[in-house]
Order: structure tokens, then sequence, then C-alpha cells
């Protein structure tokens, strides 16, 4: 009895601290957060309640608009590009290769760097090595920073936020593949199954599961992005990659409309969970079939 109380009061111990620094960093600014939503706040001084009016005015701001639309199409094609480079990494460096090790090492060194680092860096590159090696392979397009075009800045920022989550992506990849058992290839082989067909009906539905996580993973933190665009654009240029993790932090911390972007952070969290959600849900399903 004395070593149950014992390992309860020890559970507590450790249990109350963390709860208790989560709700204060988390939760407690949340709930200010939405209360503030409800104002006209601007960051300082006093306020005046303004009910649903912030968000009346959310969605008739083309601002919040053109912010969201970039973002959606930032995630979605950075997913995707994550995606697809992690899973063929993951399938060959879990292959019997030489230098496994070492590559594995290398190829996380992205994910260590700080994402305003790797941004800095990046903006080094577009700006003037990418546009002289542009000049001198005779390439219009390459030979002006990338960073400077409203059509283009986008496909520089999606090639560093991709580039940065590429190594965790395939972690996961490799863990899962760790996890198909070799029976199921030596099925495989005795069916005949080689190549593309192998992996479409033997070794992707075994790894669905991490397929989702990396998902949920990349859509959430590209729909998050931030410190790319803070190093390298600041949402321009003319507020063509403005998103709306950049656009909550300037126009709320810095353009006196705390309230208004409150508003915004609110409709944002709340199109992230719907969004996990339904991954997850279609996810399931697909898992269920298989």
């Amino acid at each position: 009895m004395k070593k149950a109380n014992d390992s309860k009061r020890t559970y507590m111990l450790i249990t109350i601290p963390i709860l208790a620094l989560f709700v204060c960093f988390n939760t407690v600014p949340l709930i200010r957060g939405v209360i503030y939503s409800f104002t006209n706040f601007k960051g300082f001084g006093d306020y005046d309640w303004v009910g649903l009016r912030n968000y009346m005015d959310l969605f008739t701001d083309p601002r919040i608009g053109n912010s969201y639309l970039f973002t959606i199409k930032l995630a979605i094609v950075a997913t995707i590009v994550t995606n697809v480079i992690s899973l063929v990494l993951a399938l060959g460096l879990n292959s019997k290769i030489r230098g496994k090790t070492f590559l594995r090492a290398a190829y996380f060194v992205p994910n260590v760097l700080g994402a305003l680092v790797v941004g800095y860096i990046f903006q080094y590159i577009f700006t003037y090595i990418l546009p002289e090696i542009g000049k001198m392979v005779g390439n219009k397009t390459l030979s002006t920073s990338l960073l400077s075009s409203t059509s283009l800045a986008w496909i520089a920022i999606v090639v560093v936020c991709a580039w940065q989550n590429i190594a965790m992506n395939t972690i996961i990849y490799i863990s899962g593949l760790q996890t198909v058992p070799e029976d199921v290839y030596e099925a495989g082989d005795l069916d005949g199954a080689t190549g593309w067909k192998k992996f479409r009906y033997l070794t992707f539905p075994l790894i669905i599961p991490f397929f989702t996580i990396n998902m949920v993973l990349c859509v959430k933190n590209f729909l998050m992005v931030f410190d790319q665009i803070m190093a390298m654009t600041q949402g321009g240029p003319a507020q063509s990659t403005e998103s709306i993790s950049y656009l909550i932090y300037q126009n709320g911390m810095e353009g006196g409309s705390f309230g208004y972007q409150s508003a915004n952070a609110v409709v944002f969290f709340i199109v992230i969970v719907a969004i996990s959600v339904a991954q997850m849900s279609i996810s399931s399903k697909k898992e269920e079939q298989l």
C-alpha cells in the first residue's frame, strides 16, 4: 500500500508541474486570444467589445483571402513534393546499399538547422548565387532572383520548406518500411511481383499508417509556415507570399490590429483542426478497406 502511495505521489509530482506549465503557456493565451477576437484591442491600452464584427470583416477582406489561397496552395504543393521525395529516399536508404548509415546521418542535417537560419541561407542563394548561374547558362528566368518575382517567389519557399522537412518524413517512412515482414516480400516474389507492383500492392498498403502521419504533419506544418517567409520574403513582393501566420504576426503584433488578427487566428485554428480531422478520417477508412 505504501509503495502504491509513493508511486502515486511521484506521478503527481511529475504531472502537476507539466500540466501547470501547459495551462499557463498554452491554454490561458488561447482563451485570452479568443476573448480578444471579440474586441478592437490594438495590443496595448483600452479596448471595446465589437461582437462578431471582426469575424464578419474577415470574409470580406481581400488580403485575408489572398493569404489563405497562398497558404493552402503552398501547403498542398509542398506536402506532395516532400512526401514523394521522402518516400523515394526511404526506399533507397532501407535497401541494401553501401554507406547507408552515413547517408542517413547526412540527409538529416537540414532538420537540425533552425528554420530562420535555413531561410537566410537560401535567401542569399536565390538572390546572389542562383542568378549568376542563370546568367552563365543563359536562362532568363534564373538570371534574376526568384524572390523578386510575384509569380515565382512561392516556388522558392516551397523548395526551402520541402528541403527542411524531407529528413523527418524520411525517418518516419523508414520506420514504417522496417515493420514490413520479409515473408510478405517472399510471397510476392513467388507470385511474380516486382518493382512498381511490389510497392503498390505489398509495401504501400502496409505503411499507410505512417503515410497518414506524414501527410497530417506536413499539411499542419506547411499551413503554419512562418520562419521561411520571415527570413526570405517578409510576405513580398507585393504581398504575394504572405502566409496566414505571417499576416497574423505582422498586422496583430506590429500593425495594431491585435483583436482583428486574433479572430483570424481562431478561424485559422478551426481550419487546421478540420483539415487534420478530415485527413485522419479518410486515411482510417482506407486502412479499414485494406
